[in-house]
């Protein structure tokens, strides 16, 4: 009696082991899931769309005879963000990477975050891939999170540098003292929580330090890292200029990049698939509060989010499955 029996069987010629059909499962639960994720996203999509359609539809109006000109300059710096994400994240690492794979992996990677919530879908794009390249798992995880810590670094420093430039506008408003002290004590809880398992989190942060180190060690590396993390963030905010001078908006660039900068930093607190809901309502919060018209700034958002999720979205995904199919991820 063999060790394997026949499960069923395949294409002609060939059968099907039970360890080939068990192999099979899990891959096919995990389409399963993340068909289901995908159509929850839509959903969502589509119920806000219902609940606020009739400023979207004059926003769509306003954007469909927007200046196209400006629509092409914000699709171009859409399109460079990806190289941008590239170059930050082989400035996370000593060893080089191959630069295609690099940037088509970046490209799948943003759409892959366009389903998960947080950075997940990105985050674990991004991890096969390094696991891919040969590093090893502990030193994959160690320079996605390297580069995750660097863009959030560059957009504060990019927020310091706009609010210094545009004086006035980020501040808190009267009576929001108490949300401000609530905020103060959570954080405190948390540095005091780090404290007390400071002696389990030794050794891991041992390791990122010493990673860190060895990448700061090198000029060309830690350039391409902080260079790559601030022009991945000032690409974003120059997206939206484009779209609000598209819509004939007149707001100043640096107030639109603060603005942006500032609305992205809050939806994060709000973990949705792609910031989906969480950023377009800060953004439109944002800019109405700069003074848009409500019409306005919902084209301003539906044009950022068409060149910079929607447009994207399937030929990431498509790139996604090529690359998983050629064992690149």
């Amino acid at each position: 009696m063999t060790s394997e029996r026949v499960a069923d069987v395949g294409p002609p010629g060939r059968v099907r082991t039970t360890s080939e059909q068990v192999a099979v499962t899990p891959t096919r639960r995990r389409a399963c899931r993340h068909t289901v994720l995908a159509l929850a996203v839509l959903v969502a999509a589509v119920c806000l769309a219902v609940r606020h359609w009739p400023v979207l539809e004059t926003g769509a109006l306003r954007l469909a005879v927007a200046d196209q000109g400006w629509l092409l300059v914000g699709a171009t710096a859409a399109g460079l963000t990806w190289p941008c994400a590239a170059l930050a994240q082989q400035g996370a690492v000593t060893s080089r990477l191959p630069p295609g794979r690099l940037v088509a992996t970046q490209f799948a990677a943003s759409a892959a975050g366009h389903v998960l919530p947080a950075g997940l879908g990105a985050g674990a794009v991004n991890l096969r891939f390094l696991m891919r390249c040969g590093m090893p798992a502990g030193r994959s995880a160690t320079a996605v999170a390297v580069k995750a810590a660097a863009g959030g670094i560059a957009r504060g420093a990019l927020i310091a540098v706009f609010a210094a430039a545009c004086p006035g506008v980020l501040r808190i408003p009267s009576g929001w003292g108490g949300w401000a002290a609530l905020v103060g004590a959570a954080l405190g809880g948390t540095v005091l929580l780090g404290v007390r398992r400071w002696p389990r989190c030794r050794r891991a942060l041992g390791v990122v330090l010493a990673d860190i180190r060895a990448v700061h060690a090198r000029p060309r590396r830690a350039a391409a890292l902080w260079g790559g993390s601030l022009a991945f963030a000032l690409l974003h905010a120059l997206v939206l200029i484009a779209v609000t001078r598209a819509v004939g908006l007149p707001l100043a660039p640096a107030l639109v990049a603060l603005l942006y900068l500032a609305a992205s930093c809050a939806a994060a607190l709000l973990p949705t698939p792609g910031g989906l809901g969480s950023l377009d309502a800060a953004l439109g919060l944002a800019l109405a509060a700069a003074g848009a018209p409500p019409a306005a700034a919902a084209s301003a958002v539906l044009g950022y989010r068409l060149l910079t999720m929607w447009l994207p979205l399937v030929p990431g995904l498509l790139v996604l499955g090529i690359l998983i199919r050629r064992k690149a991820l």
